[in-house]
């Protein structure tokens, strides 16, 4: 029992940390997975995971989300109104020689390649043991006191209409603390499946890892490759919705093998190429009140589990394929953003 909750979500980890934790399993990430990690960078090479920030593109994938808009700021004094890029400072002294550019930068922390923080997907769970259900999150924190919507702002259009929401326990900084590096593991989902749009369930990872020769243990960060990225790549920040939704495969959120399996693993953080890591559902269920995204709800509720979306894994995983490995060193702390709850994130992968 803690002050924030009397019972737990079934399948959950909460208080295995810690009354007050706010990393979850990213604590299993301690000194010996990242000595672990270290002895995987055997050819000094390195892979950037990130897809430029500006894919996939446009908002056909996301209607809520934005490519990032860039503005240059602007010069002070009596020039007041004038942009500060490529600025030559010999217009207000003509002694000084330098040129300056400097910007500004309104940008989704979820667009493209991410994490998706503790603080992003909660859920309404009787957490008080009273019959009632609270808006909760990881650990049971709560919405409203821990993780706090945004006022609305004065005169605000679109983007800027709610300001200052604020996750001030669970915000991406605790993650950015934390640093996020250590050994991680690719399962190359492609190599089976091609582009096909198949949820990839228990007794298919299993097979999977088995016939690749790939183990995963305790504290491990997990990649799935499945293709996604070089599509998105391809289509040069066009995105074709409808090809991107229903090509290459994911985890089927809806086996629950698979979750248990994802508990019982000791995974530290699951991470894809593709939008959410399991596939999206196709149909809502009706029979039943339930989560939109049960893997979602198992990694980032109920066992602080955090998730990368949207990264660029296709050239490391050929390069692994090609060279008899599964394992190598990864680099990806998110940016240290207090209170938000998702971050943009350039990995670094060394081999």
């Amino acid at each position: 029992m803690t002050n924030r909750w009397k019972q737990r979500p079934p399948g959950s980890n909460w208080g295995l940390f810690g009354n007050d934790d706010q990393r979850g399993s990213m604590n299993l990430v301690g000194r010996p997975q990242v000595l672990k990690g270290l002895e995987e960078a055997k050819e000094g090479l390195t892979f950037s995971l990130s897809l430029p920030l500006d894919y996939p593109g446009g908002t056909a994938l996301h209607p809520r989300r934005h490519a990032p808009r860039r503005f240059a700021t602007l010069r002070g004094g009596k020039n007041e109104g004038e942009q500060c890029f490529c600025f030559a400072l010999s217009r207000e002294n003509p002694f000084y020689s330098d040129v300056y550019s400097d910007d500004v930068v309104v940008l989704h922390t979820q667009y493209s390649t991410q994490w998706d923080g503790l603080a992003h997907v909660g859920a309404e769970f009787d957490a008080d043991g009273d019959g009632v259900d609270e808006i909760v999150f990881y650990n049971g924190y709560r919405g409203g006191e821990h993780v706090k919507p945004a006022r609305r702002a004065e005169g605000a259009v679109r983007w800027d209409t709610y300001e200052d929401p604020t996750a001030s326990a669970l915000g991406i900084e605790q993650l950015a603390s934390h640093g996020v590096q250590g050994r991680a593991v690719m399962i190359d989902l492609n190599r089976h499946y091609g582009e096909e749009n198949h949820p990839v369930g228990y007794a298919d990872l299993m097979r999977i890892l088995q016939e690749d020769r790939v183990v995963i243990e305790r504290g491990d960060m997990v990649c799935l490759y499945t293709g996604l990225d070089d599509l998105i790549l391809g289509m040069n920040r066009k995105p074709v919705a409808e090809k991107l939704l229903h090509s290459c495969a994911g985890l089927n959120g809806g086996d629950q093998r698979l979750l248990q399996w994802i508990t019982d693993t000791g995974i530290a953080a699951l991470i894809s190429d593709n939008f959410a890591v399991e596939l999206m559902p196709k149909a809502m269920r009706q029979s039943a009140r339930h989560a939109m995204l049960p893997l979602h709800e198992h990694c980032l509720f109920k066992n602080g589990i955090h998730l990368g979306e949207l990264w660029r894994l296709g050239e490391l995983a050929r390069w692994l394929r090609k060279n008899e490995r599964s394992r190598f060193l990864l680099t990806a702390p998110p940016l240290n953003l207090p209170g938000a709850a998702g971050s943009p994130v350039t990995p670094i992968a060394t081999v």
